[in-house]
């Protein structure tokens, strides 16, 4: 008797998953997400430091904006057209491409002249010095 069973597209055994693919050569798959921009962040005393993962994006494909205390990363990955020049064909295409941004508030205000961006082998490290604190004054009240 054969048995019924649901697809669990978080359950995947590679094993049975390898097996499955030469029983069926064509099959479908689920296309994976937007490219995912990934940081790390850390505070020293007068600043924020970001390292961003941006793998295989272009340097001028990169755009920071810094309102405030509100930083936002976006970037456009994009992928060169594959000349077929000898008869070929695509037969896989895992490479994603699209629009992928990521925006994060900090506890204090940036100082946006002195902001410093360095993008090297797929990583966009930011130097954020914190805006010089500003002192309150408490007003009284008559």
């Amino acid at each position: 008797m054969s048995q019924l069973r649901t697809l669990d597209p978080f359950a995947l055994d590679p094993i049975d998953d390898t097996f499955r693919s030469l029983m069926r050569p064509w099959r479908f798959e689920m296309p994976e997400g937007a490219p995912r921009i990934k940081i790390d962040l850390s505070e020293q005393d007068g600043s924020y430091a970001v390292k961003a993962e941006i793998p295989g994006v272009k340097k001028d494909d990169i755009d920071v904006r810094i309102d405030g205390n509100v930083v936002t990363i976006s970037a456009e990955v994009k992928t060169e057209k594959e000349e077929k020049d000898k008869g070929g064909r695509m037969l896989r295409h895992e490479r994603q491409e699209g629009y992928a941004s990521r925006t994060f508030t900090l506890a204090c205000p940036v100082d946006e002249g002195k902001v410093e961006a360095n993008y090297k082998d797929g990583i966009l490290a930011l130097t954020l010095p914190k805006k010089a604190n500003t002192s309150s004054k408490r007003i009284a009240v008559q």
